[in-house]
């Protein structure tokens, strides 16, 4: 497929100070990214960041970076920065996670694949709830689709609400989603979103793809089994350390 792969890659984590360059078990954070992002079927795989360090540190294991503004809000934004830098054209993007060292090459291409319906703008994952815990997780974003599985809504909240039933047993009378983190893009629509300004709802939930859909934009989503995982912290590393092959 024409698709390329870009990794956005800050520096400057408020919660995690240069995670990219974090060594995880002999290897860095990006480096894993990247070499996950390189086994699935993209033609090209590019790391856009913030920080000579670690573009520096990429170009070192034999990978590709490019450097980008400090200003950026979201990786959307960095993402097509780096897309219009790296100037070969493509006609879709996938924005691969920075910090999911454990990304599955498959998920990549689950995301690319949406792309082979002509209508897809945009699109992105969702994996089915199984616990309460999960279903009530206000950092794990929830979305509802339609029978076209284009997303309606994503929400911090479950959404539907369950009326008159339990709440630790909701995940048993309806199908809800999770929403896994990775976007695909028609080069053009990615043009597009990254012109348009804050929304209402975006700021309300603090999810930027709800100012696509706020906007009238489409995304596609596709169901996956993989769980993922993302490192936000330190401690969350510590928490995956142990169960790394």
């Amino acid at each position: 497929m024409d698709a390329i792969g870009i990794i956005p890659a800050r520096y400057a984590s408020t919660r995690f100070p240069g995670k990219p360059l974090t060594n995880i078990l002999g290897k860095s954070m990006i480096r894993r990214v990247y070499e996950q992002a390189k086994q699935a079927g993209l033609a090209e795989v590019l790391v856009a960041t913030d920080d000579a360090r670690i573009k520096e540190h990429v170009e070192s294991f034999g990978g590709k970076a490019v450097m980008t503004g400090e200003h950026h809000q979201s990786g959307t934004d960095r993402c097509f920065e780096a897309y219009k830098l790296h100037d070969v054209p493509y006609e879709y993007i996938i924005n691969i996670q920075g910090d999911e060292p454990f990304i599955k090459p498959e998920q990549i291409d689950l995301v690319a694949s949406c792309f082979s319906r002509s209508e897809t703008q945009l699109a992105t994952l969702i994996k089915k709830i199984n616990t309460p815990e999960e279903l009530f997780n206000v950092n794990a974003p929830k979305v509802v689709i339609n029978q076209a599985r284009e997303a309606l809504y994503f929400s911090r909240q479950p959404i539907p609400y369950c009326r008159n039933v339990p709440n630790d047993i909701w995940h048993q009378q309806h199908t809800y989603y999770k929403h896994i983190g990775i976007y695909g893009y028609r080069a053009d629509i990615l043009e597009q979103i990254t012109q348009l300004p804050p929304s209402a709802l975006e700021l309300a939930e603090s999810l930027e793809q709800l100012r696509w859909l706020e906007n009238g934009f489409r995304i596609t989503t596709a169901l996956t089994e993989f769980e993922t995982i993302g490192i936000d912290t330190p401690e969350d590393l510590l928490k995956v350390l142990p169960h790394i092959e």
